[in-house]
């Protein structure tokens, strides 16, 4: 990130007294980037992967230490993302209902409060403003000048949800992990997603979910993982379902490789965690009151790329 940008961004969260700053130092994730083909194909696929992000919050939780001490959560960077910036992050209730569109999201869009506008080579300080007032040429950062389009596409990343959209929709629920477990995302994302009927079937199972279980999911899958529950089932229950889907969304595709595999292979890590209920931040955390005894220090070489 420029450096620019940062120091904008770092103060604007430190005025606001929240995780922000941990956000910025402390955390890693891995997102992945997809398709829409239409404005109706963009909101079916956003409504099911932002219902089911806690499901990848889970599969994937990988940061169960702060201060190289157990934190009391699998995924403390996800934990951290609740407490940072609610203008800008969040599960987006509008997404579930029926106005959800382009024009649905440019509104809620408008209504993040700025960070910056980039001009001449410089970021010039706009937090908090309106890009409504940018619009209206009475933005008190640069009075009297409108907004260009690269403008609005600065705008658009600086909010922060569990699914971003953009010209694509990105994922952003998932810890980051080791270089062998990178593919096992976009292939469970687009297992899910890129196949018709294995959409509808993912949207069915969680469309009976109420706005309240959806915003509780997202609050325990980061402390609980696989043992959190939502509308009477098991998270870990749900993730096998997830990836049964998605294994035959991927079997559909029918991408093979050099050597003549499909992309299922990429989901066998995912099931046989699955499978066991355990996260790989469960895994950790068993090593560390086990073999490591407990000291961070072997993640050092058991993490390396």
């Amino acid at each position: 990130m420029p450096k620019g940008r940062y120091r904008i961004m770092r103060e604007y969260m430190t005025k606001r007294g929240n995780l922000g700053l941990d956000m910025m130092s402390r955390t890693c994730t891995v997102q992945v980037n997809l398709d829409f083909s239409s404005e109706a194909d963009m909101v079916k696929k956003f409504q099911v992967a932002l219902a089911l992000q806690p499901v990848a919050t889970a599969l994937f939780a990988n940061s169960p230490f702060v201060d190289g001490k157990p934190c009391g959560f699998v995924s403390y960077r996800s934990h951290v993302w609740e407490d940072t910036d609610p203008d800008r992050t969040g599960m987006l209730p509008f997404v579930f209902e029926s106005s959800m569109g382009f024009e649905r999201y440019v509104e809620y869009m408008l209504d993040v409060p700025m960070y910056f506008v980039y001009r001449n080579g410089e970021y010039i300080d706009a937090s908090g403003q309106s890009f409504r007032d940018f619009l209206d040429g009475k933005l008190p950062a640069l009075p009297g000048e409108k907004p260009i389009l690269q403008d609005w596409e600065d705008h658009l990343t600086t909010a922060f949800p569990e699914v971003r959209l953009k010209r694509y929709m990105e994922m952003r629920g998932a810890d980051g992990g080791p270089w062998r477990k990178l593919c096992a995302l976009p292939a469970f994302w687009a297992g899910l997603l890129y196949d018709g009927a294995v959409l509808d079937a993912a949207w069915d199972m969680v469309r009976d979910w109420s706005m309240e279980e959806r915003l509780q999911l997202r609050k325990d899958a980061p402390r609980l993982g696989l043992k959190a529950s939502v509308h009477g089932r098991t998270l870990q229950s749900i993730a096998l379902d997830a990836l049964e889907m998605s294994s035959s969304g991927l079997t559909a595709r029918n991408r093979l490789s050099s050597s003549g595999e499909n992309e299922t292979g990429f989901l066998e890590t995912l099931f046989a965690n699955t499978y066991a209920g355990l996260t790989p931040a469960d895994k950790k955390l068993e090593l560390y009151h086990g073999e490591w005894n407990e000291s961070v220090d072997p993640l050092f070489t058991e993490a390396i790329y």
